[in-house]
């Protein structure tokens, strides 16, 4: 729930500055589970500390998966997996967020070499680049041509480590003041489409008027 509200007190200070204006990158993963490699998987769980038993056990259990191709109904041809997770496995969503702990690095590298701009928010100025819970993700900077390009390259980047596809045509670019001009450029370069507010994030719309009844 923390990311909800301090994802709504983005939208509400953004709206109320009469300076500067903030853009929010609504990340699309594409079949998040399918292209994980497992490679930056156990690079990622080397990082955060896990042992090599832990390691080991993971990897054993992720070289033990096997698929196979049903034709007119049956199955055939069974292979072994050199990437992604099976779904519905119980310990798919956690690894998954291990991944997920990359981009958060990545993240907080680039603003801290200031590459990317984040948003800062409350009276002590504190930087939100973005919010993430397992594959619901938003990326947040300040409005600048260079920030829509670092952007792009972050995404790449990362794309290009964990394996994880990120479909840009449906990840949605969303302006607060909407000012076309800047929107425009932004989703032509991204190759996203527009987004709105109010949207949802954690199931949950984010940046409703509040005194209206029905958003």
């Amino acid at each position: 729930m923390d990311g909800i509200v301090i994802a709504n007190e983005i939208i509400d200070q953004a709206r109320k500055k009469k300076d500067g204006n903030c853009f929010i990158f609504k990340v699309d993963f594409e079949k998040a589970y399918d292209s994980m490699d497992w490679s930056f998987l156990l690079y990622m769980m080397e990082r955060m500390g896990f042992r090599a038993t832990w390691r080991n056990w993971i990897k054993n259990c992720l070289q033990s998966n096997s698929i196979s191709v049903l034709i007119n109904g049956s199955p055939f041809m069974e292979f072994n997996m050199s990437r992604g997770l099976r779904q519905g496995d119980p310990v798919a969503p956690f690894l998954f967020l291990i991944v997920g702990e990359g981009l958060d690095g990545i993240m907080r590298s680039v603003v801290s070499k200031q590459i990317f701009k984040g948003y800062s928010v409350g009276k002590d100025k504190v930087v939100i680049s973005h919010l993430q819970y397992a594959d619901d993700t938003l990326l947040i900077g300040e409005e600048s041509v260079d920030n829509v390009l670092a952007l792009k390259y972050i995404l790449k980047c990362f794309e290009l480590a964990s394996g994880l596809r990120i479909n840009f045509h449906k990840s949605s670019f969303i302006d607060v003041k909407r000012r076309g001009g800047f929107v425009q450029m932004a989703v032509n370069k991204l190759f996203c489409y527009v987004g709105a507010i109010p949207f949802k994030f954690l199931g949950i719309p984010v940046g409703a008027n509040p005194r209206r009844i029905s958003t």
